[in-house]
């Protein structure tokens, strides 16, 4: 093995660019002569590949490489040895790194000085390993060729496998997106995602430029709708002119080229839609962006831009949706002589205490837009029964209680969940805990939660409001009633859930009173 020691073999450069050391490859030598050690790393002390050194790891026997090989993830090759403690221990080691540890990234070299202990054609086909040399063989020149070939494949290999886990983080971050329930949440979103997909340190900020069919009122103008910590001092909505000139000058050349661009240490993402919406992306990274990363930013962004246009379009069919049900509620609430804006309350009351149940974030928003519905049957009441001023003889009761039954009819006719949620509503929220309600004397949890939500808030509501029939009651003295009617008119856990939250009861209140 003497030509172990001179010749030489010129290292690969460093890649264009480099601005700081690159970690070294770890090759773990497994083997209980020390000098193999010795002579191996004193041959490759000067071997580079792709810019980066080696680093050695020592392992005397198969079980202090196996407590080494379960410590670290990052060895790239093993140079193993088959005869240690007993004549398989390498070959029992190989195949523990492979079965136990499940680790196929690792090269793994066979080196034996006793071929005919472990004979090559069935090793190799035996054993999930890279390579088989017997040690004299083992020239520097070949030592050399040996590291090249498995040191490439294992550089091959994580390539790969970084890329399968950057396509799986791609798909998360696009569907934690797409799962956005409006533009805000989208923009932050976005900022998020991006850092996690790259997987460096980063700050930014997203804008948009709204076309009219979405939000004719801000038509032209650029609007920030999120920021990380570094521009946290932008409020959402805030004007760009208020930006730092720095990001401005890069918006503004976004915007006047039409197309995204990267800087040393910048990014700014350039998208319109199909409907004409502009949006920008903003990003400073910590570190120079490489060309990998350039590359699965250009894919994630667009498809952000078409995610951004879905949810432009969901948002104006949900706020026309919305709207439609507060027209309808308040039609029928004009038509009762009722001031101010009770189905809105009501919707925003059923939804506060369908999360505080517990209820999916969609099925909150459906509760939103179902319960101002709760009343819609009135519409086939007549007005001499409807606007009565004092209280209702049996006759008239009778027909008012029809309202529940018209309501149903008129909303499960469809089967869009909304309103089917709308429908059970409408039947519902006349029923009484303790069965003495109407129509159908249910009882208990035999009433949809949703109906047992909007018998609680619509008498709530209808208490401190006033109406034909009666002036408004004080807050106080309405959840007093509340209080005095739990486990008989109202399911007491609502009730509880209400009373432990009047905060943002108020807060309702305060957001919508009545109109005059």
């Amino acid at each position: 093995m003497s030509d172990l020691v001179f010749a030489d073999e010129l290292p690969e450069e460093l890649p264009h660019g480099r601005t700081k050391a690159i970690d070294p490859w770890v090759v773990m030598i497994v083997d209980d002569d020390p000098a193999v050690h010795q002579v191996t790393q004193l041959v490759m002390a000067d071997f580079e590949f792709a810019g980066r050194r080696l680093q050695f790891l020592d392992a005397y026997s198969a079980t202090e490489a196996r407590e080494l090989l379960q410590a670290r993830q990052d060895i790239a090759l093993v140079l193993l040895d088959v005869v240690m403690e007993s004549e398989h221990a390498g070959l029992d080691l190989a195949r523990y790194i492979r079965e136990e540890l499940e680790n196929h990234h690792v090269r793994i070299v066979l080196r034996t000085g006793q071929p005919g202990q472990a004979p090559e054609e069935h090793v190799i086909k035996t054993y999930d390993i890279n390579d088989y040399k017997e040690k004299t063989e083992l020239t520097k020149r070949k030592l050399i060729t040996v590291f090249y070939s498995a040191l490439r494949s294992y550089r091959d290999i994580m390539i790969i496998d970084q890329s399968r886990q950057a396509l799986r983080r791609s798909i998360d971050a696009i569907t934690r997106i797409y799962d956005s329930q409006n533009l805000r949440r989208f923009a932050s979103a976005v900022l998020e995602q991006v850092a996690h997909l790259l997987g460096y340190e980063a700050q930014g900020l997203c804008a948009s430029r709204i076309s009219a069919y979405a939000a004719s009122h801000i038509e032209g103008r650029l609007k920030v709708l999120a920021a990380t910590s570094e521009y946290s001092k932008l409020l959402v909505d805030e004007e760009v002119d208020s930006l730092p000139d720095e990001v401005k000058v890069s918006l503004d050349k976004a915007l006047h080229d039409q197309q995204s661009h990267f800087e040393d240490l910048c990014f700014v993402g350039y998208y319109r839609t199909s409907s004409g919406n502009e949006s920008l992306l903003y990003m400073v990274f910590s570190e120079p962006v490489d060309a990998e990363a350039r590359e699965l930013l250009e894919i994630f962004c667009a498809n952000v831009a078409i995610t951004y246009e879905s949810l432009l379009l969901r948002e104006e069919i949900a706020d026309t949706q919305r709207s439609t049900v507060y027209i309808i509620g308040e039609a029928v609430e004009k038509r009762s002589k009722e001031t101010g804006a009770h189905v809105r309350r009501v919707g925003e009351l059923a939804a506060l205490l369908a999360d505080l149940v517990g209820m999916k974030a969609g099925d909150v928003e459906f509760m939103r837009q179902a319960a101002p519905l709760h009343d819609v049957g009135k519409i086939g009441i007549p007005d001499r029964v409807l606007n009565k001023p004092g209280k209702l003889d049996a006759e008239e009761w009778e027909v008012m209680q029809t309202h529940a039954r018209i309501g149903y009819e008129l909303l499960s006719k469809s089967d869009k969940r909304i309103l089917q949620l709308g429908a059970i509503i409408a039947h519902e929220h006349h029923e009484r805990w303790d069965g003495q309600g109407y129509p159908r004397g249910l009882a208990g949890e035999q009433i949809h939660v949703a109906g047992r939500i909007v018998a609680l808030v619509d008498v709530f509501d209808a208490l401190v409001s006033d109406r034909c029939y009666k002036k408004a009651w004080g807050f106080d003295e309405a959840l007093a009633y509340v209080r005095e009617q739990a486990g008989t008119q109202f399911d007491p856990k609502l009730v509880d859930l209400l009373l432990a939250n009047l905060d943002a009861v108020q807060d309702i209140y305060q957001r919508l009173p009545d109109r005059v």
